[in-house]
């Protein structure tokens, strides 16, 4: 579904915890009022949104959630086992390993650690997430190894852009940047930064604004 716009693509991740929520809750249909509240939408953007996946519900029934979850599942490709090399072993990198190896285990789709990498000669070797840390040499057998077409970046700035270079030469296409610079990559591939400063400088703008004259 190459013909879905990127802002919708952006709030599907937000309908599947709804619809996991209600799923959990064992709620079996769902109306675009209850899914758009729970999503932080309003039912007419949900039911615009959905559209796109051809989900349009029932007239006075609503939208099945078991059949919906699948649907916004298959679109986001999580019905593939997708091995993600995690690049990066600080404070930062082992709490993504972490995050991601719990999610897997407790049933979430699409992902799973395959390979830790790190340069720190005191982490190459330790264990993370039920892993080894391997070597930064190493990186392209690794990616070559797992198969891996998505990494994550938790590296320090001054070296994201020379790994970014490398994971994409090995074959990577998707990244997930906390490095706190911008990335230069090839038509192809895509990179999705998270920069928590950037985010922090943001919200204390809006606080300043709050702030008495």
């Amino acid at each position: 579904m190459t013909d879905v716009p990127p802002s919708t693509v952006a709030r599907l991740p937000i309908y599947l915890r709804a619809l996991d929520q209600l799923v959990d809750q064992g709620v079996t249909t769902t109306s675009s009022g209850q899914l758009g509240a729970l999503a932080g939408v309003g039912p007419a953007q949900l039911r615009r949104d959905l559209s796109y996946l051809g989900s349009h519900g029932v007239r006075g029934v609503g939208y099945d959630v078991a059949h919906l979850r699948q649907q916004v599942t298959a679109v986001l490709g999580l019905t593939r086992d997708l091995a993600v090399v995690i690049v990066g072993l600080g404070n930062l990198g082992q709490a993504l390993a972490n995050y991601v190896h719990a999610y897997a285990a407790d049933g979430g789709q699409g992902f799973r650690v395959a390979a830790l990498v790190d340069a720190d000669p005191a982490v190459v070797g330790t264990r993370v997430a039920g892993l080894v840390v391997e070597d930064a040499p190493d990186l392209e057998k690794v990616v070559e190894r797992e198969a891996a077409t998505v990494a994550v970046l938790a590296t320090p700035a001054s070296v994201a852009q020379e790994v970014c270079d490398r994971l994409v030469g090995a074959g990577v296409r998707s990244i997930l940047s906390f490095a706190a610079r911008v990335l230069r990559v090839p038509a192809g591939v895509d990179v999705r930064s998270v920069d928590l400063a950037r985010e922090l400088q943001i919200l204390a703008f809006h606080e300043r604004g709050r702030q008495p004259s």
